[in-house]
């Protein structure tokens, strides 16, 4: 169960990335199947993951067991390819860095299919439908009525994010958090620190009821349907293939759907819907 403390972040990002430097080099010029034969062969999936984000990828307080959407959704994938997986938690940019390198295999992120990272990785199926909110504060929605008016307000998130280019199309101020926890973020809004933060409708809904003391709320402002999946170096298609595959396997067999209603309060986030929101190119 998510609680207000109880996040321990095991970001060691630098110091894997700087460790597994020969393997990486070995991995160049591999060929899609020579990637997942080694894969394979160690029996491990490298997996990179935020660890901070209630409730897709976060630690249980009293536990301290890694867990979430994403989480169990590619743990389940693993098992089914007969894997284990080895997490490394860190922020997006590092993500990015990671699956480049071949330092992991998959990232927990979603690539946008029509955004500038779109020809630059491999990506699965999507596991999850959303849309964007914001979320202000309580007492004056922090001045914010329309996506207009957030110009010159300060708007928090992770860097290079689609939800931060949202912001700065409409002239926000962009404050930049590598890997925060959701206390942070909503706190930082409350006490005006910052002014909004844009993101994922159903994760800002779950982190507001879960903190029901900071004086914040999401607006009911929405925009840009979204999805959610796995990232994977570009011309690693096997392993993409392979997790297609079972992703496919998971949604018809109902996993997915139990997996969402478990972690989204009943939701089923696998399943796309017609939203009609305002689409901002932000390209």
């Amino acid at each position: 169960m998510f609680k207000k403390k109880g996040y321990i972040v095991a970001a060691l990002a630098f110091l894997f990335l700087a460790g597994c430097g020969k393997e990486s080099d070995k991995a160049e010029g591999a060929s899609s199947q020579d990637q997942w034969d080694a894969i394979e062969e160690k029996g491990v999936l490298k997996v990179a993951t935020s660890g901070t984000l209630y409730p897709s990828s976060y630690h249980e307080e009293d536990t301290n067991k890694l867990t979430g959407y994403e989480v169990e959704i590619i743990r389940e994938i693993a098992d089914r390819l007969d894997l284990e997986v080895e997490f490394t938690e860190m922020g997006v940019d590092g993500m990015l860095t990671s699956v480049n390198s071949g330092a992991v295999d998959v990232a927990a992120m979603g690539i946008d299919r029509d955004g500038e990272n779109a020809d630059k990785y491999n990506y699965t199926e999507p596991y999850k439908y959303s849309f964007g909110s914001m979320v202000v504060r309580k007492s004056d929605n922090s001045g914010i009525e329309s996506l207009e008016d957030l110009k010159g307000k300060k708007a928090a998130g992770a860097a290079t994010t689609s939800y931060m280019k949202v912001a700065k199309v409409y002239g926000a101020e962009e404050v930049i958090y590598d890997n925060a926890t959701n206390d942070q973020y909503l706190m930082d809004v409350a006490n005006g620190r910052t002014d909004v933060i844009l993101n994922d409708y159903y994760s800002q809904l779950l982190a507001t009821k879960a903190l029901p003391d900071i004086p914040v709320k999401v607006h009911d402002i929405y925009y840009n349907p979204s999805e959610t999946n796995y990232a994977i170096k570009l011309g690693n298609d096997v392993l993409t293939d392979k997790i297609n595959e079972q992703l496919e396997a998971m949604k018809n067999d109902g996993t997915l759907t139990e997996l969402s209603k478990q972690f989204y309060d009943g939701a089923d986030v696998s399943e796309e819907k017609d939203y009609d929101f305002q689409e901002i190119d932000v390209d």
